[in-house]
């Protein structure tokens, strides 16, 4: 491309972002608070309702059960009815569902709340991802995808305190401040869902905030990625889903997950027991400085490896550090150090996984991305299933609270240990085919 035209590109893909990325980060902030704020709920909930360590653990991950059933039905319907519409059925079903758990009295409403909140997101997350294949080229994809991920260092941020400020309005109107944190931020997803029907567009082609020029340049660059992507992935929906690499992709996708939601859902525990308090205002503004630092080095390194290639590197760089910085986190007795540690570990496992999604996009196209990238996420997210009860039976099996952190951390190293082998075979060609690096390595 001449140089004319890439800087012609390079302005309209900036129009794009700031169109869509504001508005789809957003979305995954609400959406991020409604599957994790039952960390800053839990020690509330268990009072009222007797959950026990094991019950709350299942609840917490059973929510990504129902998102792993549902995630490829859901993405080939967003595929089919466009996304303005099915990403508004989502953020407001999902919405509704997460409100009514402040109804969760006992376990089984719990379970089943936890269960339905899943399914009603399922395809939001690899939704988001395939919109975004048909909006930005490769060159800009991870720094868009990095973008979107924004969203859940910002969750905490501003999540946080929020979270926090809601548990205090305990006893208003004669609701618990569980009640109260449920209630609110499931409403707000299910206004911001409706407002998605008028915002979103589907295609470029249906942008008319782009002029026929842009519309037509950023076409003719999303279908020359299209045409690569062909040459080297599968076609059909059927052999996306049973692809050796797309299976390989969502075991490494399964293991960041295990790290990511292995430290959610009780970071806010973590850190009152850091600094001997208990769960409120206070606990939820210093629960914010580690995605404060992921919020760094996401805006950091996406744009670097796409300016580099090197995303590969960069990817097992960070999961390193988030593996050593979730260990060090469970075994730190000292404050600071437990602070800097988390702050390690939330910025490694944020900031590699848009570096991770340019893999599956460089992969696949057309229906066959749809099903693929859906079929890497929900697979994937069944790390978040076996996160928590993983992170309880290592507790319990050595009789100590920072195994489990251990144990989590080790399985971001293997994330780490897998993209620099088997995703990795030519280091003198950084933006090499990921398809010839994989046939490589089977």
């Amino acid at each position: 491309m001449d140089p004319q035209a890439s800087a012609s590109l390079e302005a309209i893909t900036s129009k794009v972002m700031r169109r869509l990325l504001p508005f789809l980060l957003l979305m995954y902030v609400l959406a991020f608070l409604d599957r994790a704020n039952i960390g800053f709920a839990q020690k509330a909930l268990q009072h009222d309702t007797g959950l026990s360590n094991a019950a709350f653990a299942f609840g917490a991950g059973v929510f990504f059960v129902g998102y792993a059933l549902f995630e490829v039905p859901s993405n080939l319907l967003l595929h089919r009815v466009g996304a303005r519409a099915w990403m508004c059925r989502i953020m407001v079903t999902w919405g509704l569902v997460s409100a009514a758990m402040c109804m969760a009295h006992t376990a089984t409403m719990f379970y089943t709340l936890r269960f339905l909140l899943g399914v009603a997101e399922a395809g939001f997350f690899p939704g988001v991802i395939y919109y975004l294949a048909h909006w930005f080229p490769q060159r800009a994809r991870a720094r868009a995808v990095g973008m979107f991920y924004f969203g859940a260092p910002l969750a905490f941020i501003f999540g946080g305190p929020l979270s926090g400020s809601l548990l205090e309005l305990h006893g208003a109107f004669g609701l618990a401040g569980w009640q109260w944190l449920f209630l609110v931020e499931g409403l707000l997803a299910t206004l911001v869902g409706i407002w998605a029907f008028w915002y979103l567009d589907n295609r470029p082609e249906d942008a008319r905030w782009l002029d026929s020029h842009e519309r037509t340049s950023l076409r003719a660059a999303l279908d020359e990625d299209a045409r690569a992507a062909s040459a080297h992935g599968p076609h059909r929906i059927l052999a996306a889903l049973v692809d050796r690499r797309v299976l390989l992709l969502s075991l490494i996708y399964l293991l960041i997950q295990m790290s990511v939601y292995g430290v959610i859902f009780y970071l806010p525990q973590q850190v009152a027991a850091l600094l001997g308090t208990t769960v409120g205002f206070h606990v939820g503004l210093v629960a914010a400085l580690p995605w404060l630092c992921a919020l760094a080095v996401t805006w950091y390194v996406p744009r670097r490896a796409d300016r580099t290639g090197g995303h590969r590197r960069w990817a097992s760089a960070l999961l390193v550090m988030a593996g050593l910085g979730i260990g060090l986190s469970g075994l730190a007795h000292n404050p600071v150090i437990g602070l800097i540690a988390l702050c390690c570990a939330a910025s490694g496992f944020i900031a590699a996984q848009p570096l991770f999604w340019t893999f599956p996009t460089r992969l696949l196209t057309g229906a066959a991305a749809a099903g693929g990238i859906a079929l890497i996420n929900s697979l994937g997210s069944l790390g978040g299933f076996i996160a928590p009860s993983l992170r309880t039976a290592a507790e319990r099996a050595f009789s100590s609270t920072s195994a489990g952190l251990v144990v989590l951390g080790a399985s971001s190293l293997l994330a780490a240990l897998l993209i620099g082998t088997l995703l990795r075979r030519d280091g003198a060609q950084p933006a090499d085919s990921f398809h010839d690096l994989l046939h490589r390595a089977r």
